[in-house]
């Protein structure tokens, strides 16, 4: 995207609310799972009732910023997916400095990014992007729009890993962000992007999935492990 591109985009973003733009970024967050974005999904995530988000979508429908499709499935518009992308950059460097510069955990850093993000201006994000390296993604893996993109992988939910395998963490989705007690038990066991994983158990009976790092053992409900991506390591890794 050119820099007139960007300062365009930007001016759209500063003339939307904070609630649009919240709405917005979790239509973002949620399309990043590969699942289809749906109400049921987005009152969820965004702990709001369902008529509330089903008339907030409508509104975002009426400005051009979503697209309603077959199955009441959501997709941002162009307009939309372009002030998604600006709050997601915003949230996730936020988090990047939070967690790197201020020692905060990943629950607080997430918390507090979320109260920070639609205060940051142009200026502070381009100057908190250069402080920190101009790093690729967030502490939990999730990629910064505008940044280098990270090393290819062919990731998947670590709900679908195999019994026997091991596999690498490659994100902690925006969804799993949301669910504050996850977050904290991932954080605890240190289950976080790089770290590798041993499953030793699947038990579909049980909607559990156990895996083994360096000593220690964690088990996930399939539900949160399908919220946890992952990828095989290669020969050298």
């Amino acid at each position: 995207m050119s820099r007139s591109s960007i300062l365009k985009v930007r001016a759209a973003t500063k003339d939307t609310t904070a609630s649009v733009q919240d709405y917005l970024a979790a239509v973002y967050d949620l399309a990043g799972s590969g699942k289809p974005v749906i109400g049921a999904r987005l009152a969820k995530h965004m702990a709001i009732s369902a008529p509330a988000v089903t008339e907030a979508i409508h509104r975002l429908a009426r400005g051009g910023y979503v697209k309603i499709g077959r199955g009441k499935e959501l997709t941002l518009s162009t307009k939309g997916r372009q002030i998604a992308e600006v709050m997601a950059r915003r949230h996730r460097l936020l988090e990047r400095w939070l967690t790197d510069s201020l020692g905060l955990n990943w629950t607080d850093a997430h918390e507090e990014a979320h109260r920070l993000e639609h205060a940051l201006s142009p200026r502070v994000e381009d100057r908190l992007a250069e402080l920190l390296g101009m790093p690729s993604t967030c502490p939990h893996g999730n990629p910064i729009p505008g940044m280098a993109k990270p090393a290819r992988v062919e990731p998947f939910p670590l709900a679908q890993a195999k019994e026997g395998t091991t596999v690498v963490v490659e994100r902690i989705t925006e969804e799993a962000e949301a669910d504050k007690k996850l977050l904290e038990h991932l954080w605890r066991n240190d289950v976080r992007p790089g770290r590798r994983l041993k499953i030793t158990e699947v038990a579909p009976w049980a909607g559990t999935i156990t895996a083994a790092s360096d000593g220690q053992t964690i088990a996930l409900g399939l539900p949160a492990a399908a919220k946890i991506w992952v990828y095989l390591p290669g020969p050298t890794a």
